[in-house]
């Protein structure tokens, strides 16, 4: 008979959680995004604390306009959100309105930002990644990564699962995200972290391997 050790690392997290839950200030806080008619809303993500994909949960809120439901927030919380826009082309030089994002409570705009492009024949420009997309794209990446490998090392595809993991290691070091390279050490012998070398751990405790499950969506900030 196999015991599973006490996840207290599941047990905190749980606690904390129903802490925040508890906190919440303001309820059905929703991100509206406005767009005009000649752009299209490819997709909308939350980025931080967590990765959460928004873009199948619009509701059409007005004229070329759609609600993104984010649940409740507490005093002083704040969030990351990736929202990717295609507007048509236009000349050199010019500027467009590309989106209006507000945060909302009901009938409450609680906050609002503007969105624009701007037309440029610079190549360096125009080619470069902003440093806060480039980011939670990578926590993206990471919190995919952990979950294809895991998936793989369950179904005794070890190869998928160095490779994922591996991965994962990597993307965790460059990003700074040390509570999520903690818990992958637990399941993987890192040889090399900058380059995702690892081999698979012979034995995984099943509270590390959950822990490292229920965690994987966490993200941490851009560095300011």
């Amino acid at each position: 008979m196999d015991i599973v050790p006490d996840p207290t690392g599941l047990a905190a997290d749980f606690e904390n959680m129903m802490h925040t839950a508890m906190s919440k200030q303001v309820a059905d806080v929703a991100l509206r995004v406005w767009t005009p008619q000649h752009a299209e809303l490819k997709f909308v993500k939350q980025a931080a604390p967590t990765v959460e994909d928004l873009t199948g949960r619009r509701t059409q809120s007005g004229p070329q306009a759609g609600d993104y439901p984010t649940g409740a927030w507490g005093g002083g919380e704040s969030r990351d959100y990736h929202v990717c826009i295609q507007v048509n082309p236009a000349g050199v030089g010019q500027e467009m309105l590309a989106a209006r994002v507000s945060l909302v409570a009901g009938s409450e705009v609680l906050g609002q930002g503007l969105v624009r492009a701007i037309w440029t024949d610079d190549e360096a420009l125009s080619t470069r990644i902003n440093p806060n997309v480039a980011h939670y794209t990578g926590q993206a990446e990471l919190a995919q990564a952990i979950q294809d490998g895991l998936e793989a090392r369950k179904l005794g595809n070890e190869e998928v699962a160095t490779a994922k993991l591996g991965r994962a290691v990597a993307l965790a070091q460059q990003s700074g995200n040390e509570d999520t390279a903690k818990l992958l050490a637990k399941v993987v012998d890192v040889v090399d972290a900058a380059t995702g070398t690892v081999r698979l751990k012979n034995k995984v405790e099943t509270a590390d391997e959950m822990a490292l499950d229920t965690r994987s969506s966490k993200t941490v900030r851009t560095r300011k």
